[in-house]
């Protein structure tokens, strides 16, 4: 199934909170964010969906993009942010494929890069990144660990340890951080997630 019409189809069919990789609050990723951003950074939530994310970043001052590749999950967060939707760049597109028209301090993403099994995918996500995150900013990128989930949506996924993503991200980035999470799903079943922190080189 196409990747655009399997996720629409998921944020079509099931409620906010009904998706396994739901948090109430994203403490974890808001937190990793204000450790290398001051609030008024700029900063794109790739992958976004329908997260919490985005409201406590627009709470916390910072000028935000949420990418997904569905249009469904983009309407879910807008209506749920009702007034503040209007201070955030909503953007519906294939991260392999677009094209940013600014650079951002902080590049997050939790969850999206583990869905691209197929090597040209990920070279696309890393051209794109390498262009997007300005010198000296930062890629915050949270994927299963390498004893996590092997499918998630019904799709499988390539898990990671801190190693081998910044062998992925390559020598224009530095590792920074790095840390272990498990994530609680609504089912109450756990996932093993891992975050690492890079900074891109001047």
């Amino acid at each position: 199934m196409e990747s655009r019409t399997h996720w629409q189809r998921v944020y079509e069919t099931k409620t906010e909170d009904e998706v396994s990789w739901f948090q109430d609050t994203p403490a974890v990723s808001a937190d990793l964010i204000s450790s290398v951003a001051p609030s008024g950074a700029t900063v794109i939530d790739v992958g976004g969906g329908a997260s919490r994310l985005v409201d406590r970043l627009v709470a916390d001052g910072y000028q935000v993009t949420v990418l997904d590749i569905a249009d469904a999950a983009l309407a879910k967060a807008r209506t749920r942010l009702g007034a503040a939707a209007h201070s955030v760049d909503w953007v519906a597109a294939d991260i392999t494929q677009w094209q940013p028209v600014h650079r951002f301090k902080v590049w997050h993403d939790r969850a999206l890069f583990h869905f691209l099994v197929k090597p040209e995918d990920r070279r696309a996500y890393l051209r794109l990144a390498s262009t997007a995150i300005e010198d000296g900013g930062f890629a915050i990128i949270g994927t299963f660990a390498s004893d996590g989930p092997q499918r998630c949506s019904g799709l499988p996924v390539r898990r990671y340890d801190p190693e081998d993503l910044a062998a992925e991200f390559g020598p224009a980035f530095e590792h920074v951080n790095d840390l272990r999470h498990d994530h609680a799903t609504p089912s109450g079943s756990v996932q093993r997630f891992q975050f690492t922190v890079l900074r891109k080189l001047p």
